[in-house]
Parts: C-alpha cells; structure tokens; sequence
C-alpha cells in the first residue's frame, strides 16, 4: 500500500524553489495539511531577505502539555522565532546566511507539524522507559476525532477514534484491520492491531469517549523494541502519527477503483447487449406500375 508522506510537500516546494531562485520575490502564501493544520509562508514586514513560516495546529495547545515548544526548540534552534500572531508556532529563515544544502532545510521546515505531533509520543514513549505511567495523553486531533495515548511497563497504548461518513467506509475499514490482524501472523515483530466498532475499548472507560454507528476505534499495542530511542523510535512515530489519513485514503481509493471496475463492467455488458439486438432488414416493394422502393 501506498505510504502518505510525513512531510508537507507544497511547502517544501514553495520554500525550495525560492531558495534556488536568483532574483528574491516576495512570499504571501497559506498552504493547507491534514488534520486542519494551515501554514502561512510570508516575508516579515517586506522584507524578501528573510521568509517566516508559521503554522496553526488546532490542537497545539494539547500538545504543549507534552512537551511540544522545547521539543520544536530542541529540533529547529536559531530557526525558531517570536510567534506570528493568530498562530501556533514560527519559523525564520534568513536568506542571506542559507546553508550548502538547501533541500535538507526545506525538508526540515515541511516536517514542522510531524514534529509537533512527535513530541506526545516521545513523552509517552520515555514514559514506559522510565517505569510506566497511569497517566493518559488524549489528543483532539480533529473536531470530532481523538488519540489517546497510555503508557504501561511493557507497552505504550495507542488509540484513534475516527468518524466514518458512510456504512461502506465501516465495511471497507474492517477488511483493512483484518489485513492488518492478519500481518502480525507473518511478522512477530509488528505491534498488534485491533478494530472496534460503534463501543470505545476498555482502556478509555471513563475518558468520555463517542460511541456511535458511524465510530470506529484502531488501538496499536507498541512494545519497546518499537519505541526504544532511536532511528526505530523515529520510524514508529512517522508511521503512527499519519495512520488515521492513511486509512480513509485507502478507504477512498478502494471505493473509487471499485466504482471504476463496476463503470467498465456496465460498459462492457452495454456492448453485449448492442450487438446482441437485432438489425431491421431494408424490405423491398413495388408499386402497380412496376417500380420498385425500399421502406426505411
């Protein structure tokens, strides 16, 4: 399956073609992600010299209780600037000093919301290093869609809600959660993955969760060698943190190529038909007088 990726590609784009470009324009751009996320891309009072990038994450505040700010502080340094107001977090980046590798700092900057989202789950994760915790991190990622998160002595927990639009997209989720069930059997080191519908799981008794027809609740069991620190750690947290838009991406992607087979199959089944209808035979007649005509 298709991996979405972790970074925010328009704006990595914009950023870099900027800084390969001679001739220094001037930005005023807002670029959206997933989740509700905006980024706004401009040069701080005109100046083209410089070029400040700010994000607006809904659920920001949420995240600042795990360590968010000195997370993005520790990841970016001299780049991080006095907030730009309406947002959440900036950056600044002088022209005039870029570094050699340009595309590395273009990267660096389109993966801001990743790292946001990085530091709840590096918290929970030295969490469970440390011993455990009772504690429960729950992050209202959308309006009306939420992650929680646990840490144990063994395991870090982690749980989406998600809202499913339409009963097919229910039915086309379950069979991507078997497929994920049945994974685990073919690999002992994947985490364990389990679905439940319209009732939350045991672990978020007492936490308010929704319960609906339309609800649906993905839990991750993660085991230390999958959030030891590390390069494993960093790869756990770039799969995890895009699950939820992986799946109704997928989701969508089914339904459209099942609408395109069902659209060619009607197509086909219309030429059958076509050719199996019979042609009228042009008959041909006389009048008295000997001519003769053919009736259309």
């Amino acid at each position: 399956m298709i991996l979405l990726e972790f970074h925010n590609r328009i704006l990595e784009e914009a950023l870099l073609s900027r800084f390969n470009s001679e001739k220094k324009e001037a930005v005023d751009m807002t670029v959206a992600d997933f989740d509700g996320v905006l980024f706004h891309v401009t040069n701080p009072e005109g100046d083209r010299n410089k070029i400040i990038v700010s994000a607006s994450i809904k659920f920001f505040g949420e995240l600042a209780k795990y360590g968010a700010k000195e997370y993005l502080q520790k990841e970016y340094g001299d780049l991080v600037t006095s907030t730009e107001a309406g947002y959440d977090f900036s950056l600044l980046v002088n022209m005039e000093s870029l570094p050699a590798d340009k595309a590395a700092l273009a990267r660096k900057v389109s993966l801001l919301k990743r790292h946001a989202l990085a530091s709840v789950f590096e918290y929970m994760f030295d969490k469970q290093a440390s011993g455990g915790s009772t504690e429960k991190a729950i992050i209202h990622y959308r309006d009306d869609e939420t992650m929680y998160l646990a840490a144990g002595k063994d395991r870090v927990t982690v749980i989406f809600s998600t809202i499913f639009k339409d009963d097919d997209d229910v039915i086309i989720g379950k069979v991507f959660m078997q497929e994920f069930k049945e994974g685990r059997r073919g690999s002992t080191t994947a985490p364990q993955v389990q679905f439940s519908h319209r009732e939350p799981p045991m672990e978020l008794a007492g936490t308010g969760a929704r319960t609906g027809d339309n609800v649906g609740y993905i839990s991750f069991v993660l085991f230390p060698r999958a959030t030891a620190a590390g390069a494993q750690r960093q790869k756990t947290i770039d799969l995890i943190h895009t699950f939820r838009n992986y799946l109704h991406y997928h989701i969508k992607c089914s339904k459209a190529y099942l609408h395109c087979r069902m659209r060619a199959r009607t197509s086909a089944f219309l030429k059958v038909l076509n050719r199996a209808r019979p042609e009228k035979k042009a008959t041909e007649k006389k009048t008295i007088s000997g001519k003769t005509f053919t009736r259309k």
